[in-house]
């Protein structure tokens, strides 16, 4: 295939107009993914490193040849940080950037100094590099599933922020992509790899508490999960010159530009639209509920029964497991962490602290489980690269922390009881919180 038949078929599949129309993907003869392992290759034309590449004695850098080359896509707040922890690390060789904002792209491919060639409006001619081994990703919920699968096809070890997925359906989905290409993912659920959750999660896994009973989860907020009814926001109009507004929505529903819809601010943006995200349930939530996840032992499973405030004698969000312990959602005013009580005392764990004081020094014994792995979050991620391991926070944890997290919002939002079976990822006996299991997709964006 030529490059100019390449570049035009790329045009083809791009996402739909403003009306939302688009030709149905599957009558254009060959899926979007499977194109992208071929068409969005030829695409590449070669990429030569600079000599500033070599790594040279006394750069603090490995030579070329013994680097993780990576791309990254989604140049935001929490990218911007994201690309300066991994350009800036001597394992590793970042040569390429992708955003559909022009001057996030520019400052981007700026800061990494990338050969000719390495900024890209379209994530998906990154993908296609065939120099690329490694993406991270820092995009807004809606798209994380679609990426991850993408990326997991044309064979991209991938780290990914939390939460991991929009639906409880996507998560699965980015498993399943995840271990059949044999990736090596890891989840930015970043507390995994701190020291005070590190310590908290030690001591209740060696039983310093005993068996434990009742967890609280202080989320910012309250857990706010929406700000799209009721609150004020700026008008809608056109989006800003060069930005492409169109692949920024991609599967999301058609919906008119504002600038607070794409921004990356934590007190709003998209984090608080359910097009594109799931609010503070989400966004802390995928690192709390996470936490609380570890510390139970259920990396591989959940709760079995979410209730929603005033409900069943609750007052708050309230997670029910199969031994009988109860996780909450914290009240108004509760602080920004994770609260574990036992039959024999009580563990507080935030960024900031863990208590009681006498855990600080805490260390397991060569006999007892211990999650320290000696690294940080994103070496972790490096090292799991090189060894093929799997990094402390592995798809399938992603996957389960991310469900907790959904559960609850699905329950907020319905106003009801329900049962949920981890085994099977499926809500028993109630249809209308089923159906928020996945969203629909608009064309031509699929699993």
């Amino acid at each position: 295939m030529s490059q100019d038949k390449a570049k035009k078929q790329i045009e083809n599949e791009k996402s739909p107009s403003a009306e939302g129309t688009s030709e149905n993907a599957s009558a254009k003869g060959a899926s979007r993914r499977r194109f992208l392992a071929g068409a969005a290759v030829t695409l590449s034309t070669p990429y030569i490193l600079t000599s500033a590449a070599l790594g040279q004695p006394g750069s603090g850098k490995a030579p070329a040849n013994s680097r993780i080359v990576m791309g990254q896509i989604g140049i935001g707040n929490q990218g911007s940080g994201l690309l300066g922890n991994f350009a800036g690390n001597g394992k590793v060789q970042m040569i390429a950037v992708s955003d559909v904002k022009p001057e996030m792209l520019d400052t981007a491919y700026k800061r990494i100094g990338s050969p000719a060639g390495g900024a890209h409006k379209d994530f998906r001619e990154l993908l296609g590099r065939p120099d690329i081994d490694a993406v991270v990703m820092a995009v807004p919920d809606h798209w994380h599933a679609l990426m991850v699968v993408m990326a997991a096809e044309a064979g991209k070890d991938i780290y990914c922020e939390k939460p991991m997925s929009l639906t409880i359906r996507e998560a699965r989905h980015m498993v399943n992509a995840v271990r059949r290409y044999n990736r090596v993912f890891q989840t930015g659920s970043m507390q995994r790899s701190m020291g005070t959750f590190q310590v908290a999660v030690n001591a209740i896994r060696n039983g310093m508490i005993g068996k434990v009973q009742t967890i609280t989860v202080g989320l910012p907020n309250d857990g706010q999960t929406s700000l799209e009814w009721g609150l004020s926001r700026p008008p809608e109009g056109e989006p800003p010159a060069g930005f492409d507004y169109n692949m920024w929505l991609g599967p999301a529903p058609w919906r008119p530009y504002n600038s607070e819809r794409v921004s990356g601010n934590y007190g709003g943006g998209w984090r608080y639209y359910r097009d594109y995200s799931g609010g503070m349930m989400t966004d802390w939530g995928a690192h709390h509920f996470d936490i609380a996840q570890w510390a139970l032992g259920m990396d591989n499973s959940g709760p079995v029964e979410i209730i929603p405030a005033g409900s069943g004698g609750v007052e708050t969000l309230t997670y029910k497991y199969a031994d009988g312990t109860l996780m909450s959602l914290g009240p108004r005013g509760f602080p920004n962490g994770v609260l574990f009580k036992g039959e024999k005392g009580e563990i507080f764990c935030s960024r900031d602290k863990v208590t009681p004081d006498n855990l600080r020094g805490y260390k397991p014994s060569a006999q007892e489980f211990d999650v320290n792995r000696g690294r940080d979050h994103y070496n972790d991620w490096i090292e799991c690269i090189k060894s093929r391991e799997k990094p402390i926070c592995d798809v399938e944890i992603g996957c389960r922390s991310a469900t907790v997290c959904h559960l609850g919002n699905i329950a907020k939002w319905t106003g009801r009881s329900f049962k949920w079976n981890p085994d099977i990822e499926e809500i028993i006996g109630d249809d209308d919180a089923a159906r928020w299991l996945d969203r629909p997709k608009r064309s031509p964006w699929h699993l």
